[in-house]
């Protein structure tokens, strides 16, 4: 399980990469949601890495 938190404004990032945090169900600073690890949860996260933080529990 991994626990992704959505730490900087999705103000001024592209499109593809607030649909990329739309898709994880993060909305707004400090959302946080856990996910299970994954292929398609890593790829995700390397779309708007400079965005999040990700803790793997």
């Amino acid at each position: 399980m991994a626990k992704v938190t959505l730490s900087r404004s999705l103000i001024g990032a592209n499109p593809k990469q607030k649909a990329t945090a739309a898709s994880l169900g993060l909305r707004k600073i400090g959302d946080s949601i856990t996910h299970q690890d994954g292929p398609v949860l890593d790829g995700k996260v390397k779309v708007i890495s400079h965005l999040v933080t990700v803790e793997k529990a």
